[in-house]
C-alpha cells in the first residue's frame, strides 16, 4: 500500500459566485483532515475560471493571495466544461488528480474512499451515482438512451458516470498523449484500460446556484460523445440508404406492373408521402455526415481547446 505523495483537486467553475467560497473552505478543510490522518501527503486545489461572468473569478483572486494550496486558471472567455476541466488535469502535478464540480453535488467526502482504493493499486476510480432521484422524468429517459445507445454503438459508458473521478498521474500521462481538441473525458478516460475500480454514491442537493447543463448543452455533449468514440452512425445510414434503395426499386416495379394491367395509381397520398419520407431521410443522413465532417474540419485546423487568461500560484 502506498499513500499518495501529491493529490491534484481539479474544479472547474462557471458562474458560481453563490457558493464558490463555500466550495473552498469545505474542500480545504477536507484537504487538511485528509493530511491529518496521513492520508496525503500534500494537496493543491485547482480552480479553472470557465470564463464567468459574474464575481467568480474576483472572490477567487481574493481567496489566492493568502492560500498557498490554491491555484486558479482563468479563460478569456467560456470554452466550456470539458475544456476546463481539461485545463486543470493538465496543469495537476499530482501522483492522484481527483476532478469534481463546484456545485458539490458529487461529494468530496467519498474522496478518502477513492484514495484507499488508489493505494490498493488501482488507477481510475469513477464515482457513480447509484440512482437518479432529483432528476425529472425527461432527463432521466434521456440519459438512459444516451448511455444504452452509445454503449450499443462501441463505446465504453459507465452508466450515471459524470466527471467524479480519481485518476492515477501515469493514466493522465497517457490521456495527455490524445491529440484531439475535442475531448469527451467521460467516454475516453474509462477506455484508457489500467486498474479501474468505481465507487457508487448518493448525490446531494446543490448548495447554492442553478445548474449551468441546459437541454441544449447536455444535448450537445451526447452528440461530442457520439462522434468521438464511433462511426456507427454513418454505417447506420449506409445500410438504411440501401434498404430504402431496394424499397422504392420494389416500389416502382410493383407501380409498373400496375400500370401494364391497365391500373393506375390511385391518391395524392401514395405519391407524395414516398418523396416526404424519402425526403427527411436524406436530410437525417446528410446531418450526420455533416457533423463528422465538421469534426474533422475543426480538428484540421488545430486551434487550441481554451485560451488561458491568467494563472495565479503555479
Amino acid at each position: 500500500m502506498s499513500v499518495c505523495n501529491l493529490l491534484s483537486i481539479v474544479i472547474p467553475c462557471f458562474n458560481e459566485e453563490e457558493i464558490i467560497n463555500f466550495t473552498f473552505v469545505k474542500i480545504n478543510n477536507l484537504a487538511k483532515d485528509w493530511l491529518t490522518r496521513q492520508l496525503i501527503k500534500d494537496f493543491e486545489l485547482i480552480f479553472v475560471d470557465d470564463g464567468s461572468k459574474d464575481h467568480t473569478l474576483e472572490i477567487l483572486s481574493q481567496l489566492v493571495k493568502t492560500e498557498k494550496k490554491l491555484k486558479i486558471i482563468s479563460f478569456s472567455r467560456n470554452f466550456g466544461h470539458q475544456a476546463a476541466l481539461c485545463a486543470g488535469l493538465y496543469r495537476a502535478r499530482g501522483d492522484a488528480i481527483v476532478s469534481l464540480d463546484a456545485d458539490l453535488q458529487d461529494p468530496p467526502e467519498i474522496v478518502p474512499e477513492m484514495l484507499n482504493k488508489y493505494s490498493e493499486g488501482f488507477e481510475i476510480i469513477l464515482g457513480v451515482r447509484k440512482e437518479r432521484k432529483g432528476d425529472g422524468f425527461l432527463k432521466r429517459i434521456t440519459a438512459q438512451l444516451f448511455y444504452k445507445s452509445m454503449n450499443l454503438m462501441g463505446a465504453n459508458l459507465i452508466y450515471n458516470h459524470a466527471d467524479f473521478r480519481l485518476i492515477s498521474g501515469r493514466a493522465l500521462a497517457e490521456l495527455k498523449k490524445f491529440p484531439e481538441s475535442m475531448l469527451f473525458l467521460r467516454g475516453l478516460i474509462p477506455s484508457l484500460g489500467f486498474n479501474q475500480s468505481r465507487i457508487y454514491y448518493d448525490r446531494a442537493e446543490r448548495t447554492g446556484g442553478k445548474s449551468k447543463y441546459s437541454l441544449g448543452k447536455m444535448m450537445g455533449l451526447a452528440l461530442e460523445g457520439m462522434t468521438s468514440f464511433t462511426y456507427l452512425p454513418l454505417r447506420l445510414a449506409s445500410i438504411a440508404g440501401i434498404i430504402i434503395a431496394l424499397a422504392s426499386l420494389l416500389l416502382s416495379l410493383w407501380a409498373v406492373i400496375i400500370t401494364l394491367l391497365g391500373e393506375s395509381v390511385p391518391g395524392w397520398a401514395s405519391t407524395v408521402l414516398p418523396l416526404y419520407f424519402l425526403g427527411g431521410i436524406q436530410l437525417l443522413f446528410f446531418g450526420i455526415m455533416g457533423e463528422y465532417i465538421g469534426k474533422i474540419y475543426m480538428e484540421t485546423k488545430k486551434r487550441p481547446p481554451f485560451i488561458v487568461k491568467e494563472e495565479h500560484n503555479f
